[in-house]
């Protein structure tokens, strides 16, 4: 029998790819490939790639996206990122709090789509 693995990719699907590649990169801190397939852009991060991209379907034009998914990104310091976020005029959702992997807040981004920042356990 064969069985799922688990993630491979992650990739959001967005309104306005350049508004939301740009606060990703300024807001969040993410840098972006060299390289990306046309209507996409993917983020140098690990263990598993994140992407934005156009959508392959219509959207909602107004709400939140991606309502009742839960993504949860490791960061070095979440008390750090999250006055980062802050001071970059970022919108956070949740503030900082312990949890099951360890310390962390949630932010927004332009779509809605909720992102857990959480410090990296060793």
């Amino acid at each position: 029998m064969t069985m799922p693995f688990g993630p491979s990719f992650i990739a959001l699907q967005v309104r306005d790819l350049a508004t939301s590649a740009q606060y990703y990169k300024d807001v969040f801190g993410f840098t972006a490939e060299d390289r990306n397939p046309p209507g996409a852009v993917v983020f140098a991060t690990r263990p598993i790639a994140l992407a934005l991209r156009e959508p392959l379907r219509p959207l909602p034009e107004s709400g939140p996206l991606g309502t009742g998914m839960v993504l949860w990104v490791a960061c070095d310091d979440a008390d750090a990122f999250h006055d980062l976020i802050v001071e970059r005029g970022g919108k956070v959702l949740s503030p900082l709090n312990d949890g099951p992997f360890g310390r962390f807040f949630v932010a927004s981004d332009p779509d809605g789509y909720a992102l857990t920042f959480h410090t990296a356990q060793s």
